[in-house]
Order: structure tokens, then C-alpha cells, then sequence
């Protein structure tokens, strides 16, 4: 009896993790936070490494819509999207402050999604209860991102796009919300930003 119930429940159980990945796009798959899981959005290869969920960098509270994307830099000239993810799961040791994001570009165009797209990141003040945060690395002071940085940060934002049903309008910097100059060289250079959004 106790077999043909367990065998009844997982055709059950396979088709919820389904409809749960349609229902928040091709980006949140995975069932266990803590394997590290690579899928493929749109040819871009994003490595899930899920934060623990703790006070200060992943507190598991719901998203309950979005309703745009804000970029991002690290501030951290030639971190790595390792580097800059391990700072945030290491907060919960270190309890310095509250900070994540959902996704890290690294320098590489590697990309590390850190919080589930249905869960709050720690990154964009009072947005963070409707956005979805992007932090990008750069080579140096200037923020300037590299070219495999700028393309990953292309496509990852126009598959969100899409998916959220956003226009370029949603797409906004961090210094739109705060006036904190992040991402540096986009706020520096209003041209640059403007061709980027362009792109979309």
C-alpha cells in the first residue's frame, strides 16, 4: 500500500515542478537550493548557487510581482561573480549588512543567479518588493563593463523581459531610485545608457 501511494504522488509531484517552472520562466528550476545547477536562457548559460536563506542577504520573503529590472555594478574593480556571490552568502556570518542580488555577470559573461526569481533580493531599497536585480562586474574604477559582461547583461535582460512582459521603460539603474551612482559608468555616461537601453 505504502509503495502505490509514493508511486501514485510522483507523477503529482513532477507535474507541479513543471508548472512551476512555466510560471517563472526558464530561470527557476531547480528544487534544491544548495546543488549548483547550470541551465540555458536564450544561448546564455546561468549557474544556480542559491544564497542560505538568512536575515542578510536572502530572506526567502515572496516577490510578488515584478514590475522592472535594475542594473547594477560591484563597485569592486576585477571581483569575479564568485567573488561578489560568496560575499553574499558569507553575510550571514558576518551579519555586516543586507545585500544580494539575483543575478551576478562576471567578467567572463559567466552568470551566477543567487536568489530564486519568486523570493526578494537585498539590492534596490524600496524596488526590492517589485524588481529583479542584476549586479555586473567591471575590470576597473570607471564601471565600464567588458564586452562579454555587456553582452550576458544584454540577453539576460531582454529574456526577462520577455518573460515579465516588460518594455525597456522597466529598465532602470539603481541611481534611478536612489540617486546612488551605481552602476557607475552608466550614470557617468547618460549616452551610454541610453544606446544600452536601445538595445533591448
Amino acid at each position: 500500500m505504502i509503495k502505490r501511494k509514493k508511486l501514485k504522488k510522483k507523477p503529482i509531484i513532477f507535474m507541479l515542478i513543471i508548472l512551476l517552472a512555466i510560471g517563472v520562466g526558464t530561470y527557476y528550476i531547480s528544487t534544491s537550493y544548495n546543488d549548483i545547477e547550470e541551465y540555458q536562457v536564450d544561448n546564455l548559460s546561468i549557474q544556480h548557487q542559491f544564497l542560505t536563506v538568512n536575515p542578510y542577504s536572502r530572506s526567502g520573503k515572496t516577490l510578488p510581482r515584478v514590475n522592472g529590472i535594475v542594473i547594477h555594478y560591484t563597485a569592486n574593480p576585477g571581483s569575479t561573480a564568485q567573488n561578489n556571490r560568496d560575499y553574499f552568502e558569507n553575510l550571514k556570518d558576518t551579519k555586516t549588512t543586507s545585500a544580494s542580488s539575483h543575478f551576478i555577470i562576471g567578467l567572463n559573461g559567466e552568470v551566477i543567479q543567487c536568489i530564486p526569481l519568486n523570493e526578494v533580493a537585498y539590492a534596490s531599497n524600496n524596488r526590492n518588493r517589485d524588481t529583479i536585480a542584476i549586479e555586473c562586474c567591471h575590470p576597473d574604477e570607471s564601471g565600464q563593463f567588458n564586452e562579454e559582461t555587456y553582452q550576458s547583461l544584454q540577453i539576460l535582460v531582454r529574456s526577462l523581459m520577455n518573460t515579465y512582459h516588460l518594455t525597456s521603460n522597466d529598465v532602470i539603474r539603481h541611481y534611478d531610485i536612489t540617486g546612488k551612482i551605481c552602476p557607475k559608468y552608466f550614470v557617468d555616461h547618460e549616452d551610454k545608457w541610453q544606446e544600452f537601453l536601445n538595445t533591448l
